[in-house]
């Protein structure tokens, strides 16, 4: 699954051997591969990589979780969970992609913030006919 954020427009970077409690607001996009707990608010992208662990609440525009999330996760934009993911917690956001391999275990929330099941955004693939 090709993800439109590539290493080039990473703006932060929390690696593998950084633990850090409390909370994160940022601009652009952060990958966090250490230990994060606590709280997370951005209108753009947080990239969880293979090694990160968070244990927090997330609010982000787009979510690409490769590691283990436990908590809250509220996207405005789209929620990818890879094959080497864990999250475990109720999620809410528009659009969900899950990979063969992935564990979520949890609760998905796809309305709109009018209370209107989100709709499909790609024009090639129309709803099935029921």
């Amino acid at each position: 699954m090709a993800s439109k954020t590539d290493e080039k427009t990473i703006k932060a970077y929390m690696g593998e051997d950084t633990i850090f409690n409390g909370s994160l607001t940022f601009d652009g996009a952060v990958r966090i591969d250490g230990k994060f707990e606590g709280q997370v608010k951005t209108n753009d992208t947080l990239i969880v990589g293979e090694t990160g662990e968070l244990n927090a609440d997330v609010t982000a525009g787009i979510l690409i979780s490769k590691g283990k999330i436990t908590g809250t996760i509220i996207a405005t934009e789209r929620v990818e969970i890879h094959s080497t993911s864990k999250v475990v917690g109720n999620i809410r956001a528009p659009s969900l992609v899950v990979e063969i391999g992935a564990v979520f275990d949890g609760h998905i929330d796809m309305t709109s913030t009018d209370g209107k099941p989100s709709s499909f955004t790609d024009k090639k693939d129309p709803p099935p006919d029921n």
